[in-house]
């Protein structure tokens, strides 16, 4: 199966690291243009862009705080200035600040919810938008947009000492429903991806020897994932190959969501 991007157009916030930067990757290998978003890590992404660039791609590096509804529209008015159309939101923006609850502060709470919810909130609005007013590029897509939200297996399994994150994961996975639920007659496809343990820079501690095999006792398959194992899975997503896929959740996990903690334990 051939997948192309060729003439797309893909944002993808979060992108000056991990999950987010490998997608674009991906995303542009594919043959999509590339805007890739950061908020404070500009000198990474801007990097990427010029690497992108300079292997016959097409990318920019836009910094914008998607928790911010005036950000978010500078953003996506960028692209298009940049571009002239928009095809594919990965809406991948996320943070954690962790404590047990009773401690968690009323900021901490706010900027996880803000970040890692509103802003999936205020970038798909956005991308409605255009996609309303652009319509099915003939040629280029069957869709007339299509939008990918980055959650995690904690919209499915409780986290105790996150239940601001997990709250927002789990805000993400019905958001994501509701949204296919309403656009899909405008030929606007919306899905989700859970991705489960990902070996990245800011979590190497956790994936990392002692750690890493305490991890793999929570991840039937035997091995922590990679971030292109959730690039994959976007660009297909982003594709015609999936046209048919609408407001579902592929996770990406190793099998962490089946609870294997109760296998011989029931």
């Amino acid at each position: 199966m051939l997948i192309s991007l060729d003439h797309q157009v893909a944002l993808i916030t979060g992108a000056s690291s991990g999950i987010g930067a490998g997608t674009a990757k991906a995303l542009a290998v594919a043959g999509a243009a590339v805007v890739l978003n950061y908020n404070s890590q500009a000198a990474p992404a801007e990097e990427l862009a010029r690497q992108i660039n300079a292997e016959g791609g097409r990318a920019i590096a836009i910094g914008a705080d998607v928790s911010k509804e005036e950000d978010v529209e500078r953003l996506f008015a960028q692209t298009l200035e940049a571009f002239g159309a928009l095809d594919i939101l990965v809406a991948n923006s996320g943070l954690q600040k962790d404590s047990p609850t009773v401690d968690m502060s009323l900021a901490d709470w706010n900027q996880v919810i803000g970040v890692n919810l509103t802003g999936q909130f205020l970038c798909a609005r956005a991308a409605l938008g255009i996609f309303n007013r652009q319509g099915i590029r003939e040629g280029v897509s069957r869709a007339a947009g299509k939008i990918i939200h980055m959650s995690s297996v904690h919209q499915r399994i409780p986290w105790a000492g996150h239940a601001n994150y997990a709250a927002s994961k789990g805000g993400i996975d019905m958001l994501m429903q509701t949204l296919a639920q309403e656009v899909s007659h405008q030929r606007i496809r919306i899905n989700g991806i859970a991705p489960g343990a990902i070996r990245t820079a800011i979590n190497q501690a956790a994936t990392e020897g002692e750690a890493a095999q305490q991890l793999l006792k929570l991840i039937p398959y035997g091995r922590i994932g990679d971030v292109e194992d959730i690039a994959n899975a976007v660009v297909f997503l982003a594709s015609d190959a999936s046209d048919y896929i609408v407001g579902t959740t592929l996770f990406i996990d190793g099998g962490m969501s089946l609870y294997p903690e109760f296998r011989g334990n029931g």
